[in-house]
């Protein structure tokens, strides 16, 4: 969470999308950290449980009167990411963290990062991280700069940024 914030500035108010969430860690400590929305997408029923489990907790623990993210803002969608990315409303995340199982395929993910490209689902400058096997190369598709890559033991994530979406003067 370091890298991600020094990378976004912060959590407060951003737009989080978490694919193949697992139990949603990354998704609930974003929205723990302040993140305005979190859709969290996994496809195993049993994590799903799990996910809608610490969903209601996180509701449960929440102080009504508190300033601060609200556990309402975290979303499950329980459907294969590919799924999900083509049927996501079209509203642009500043951050997406993905840890696919790692005999996922990268052309498969790569397709997966193209969806969300096409779709706008990607902010302007939106930060991306990719969760692998160190010994898995991986390239960020079109319209996705790397920036770096942390290896821990044998897995890496890999940060990337969308492009920049140039805004379109008003009339």
């Amino acid at each position: 969470f370091s890298t991600l914030t020094t990378r976004i500035g912060g959590f407060d108010g951003i737009h989080v999308l978490d694919l193949y969430a697992g139990l949603g860690v990354i998704g609930l400590e974003a929205c723990s950290r302040g993140a305005h929305r979190v859709v969290l997408v996994e496809s195993s029923s049993r994590a799903v449980d799990t996910l809608r489990s610490n969903v209601a907790t996180l509701n449960a623990d929440a102080d009504p009167g508190a300033a601060g993210p609200a556990a309402e803002a975290v979303r499950v969608v329980a459907t294969k990411v590919e799924l999900a990315v083509a049927a996501l409303p079209s509203s642009a995340f500043d951050l997406v963290f993905a840890d696919p199982p790692y005999d996922l395929a990268s052309t498969a993910l790569a397709t997966v990062f193209d969806g969300l490209r096409d779709r706008g689902l990607l902010a302007s400058e939106a930060v991306l991280a990719v969760e692998r096997g160190s010994r898995d190369p991986w390239s960020w598709p079109e319209g996705i700069e790397p920036l770096r890559e942390r290896r821990y033991g044998d897995a890496t994530i890999w940060y990337g940024r969308a492009a920049r979406v140039a805004r379109r003067a008003q009339n």
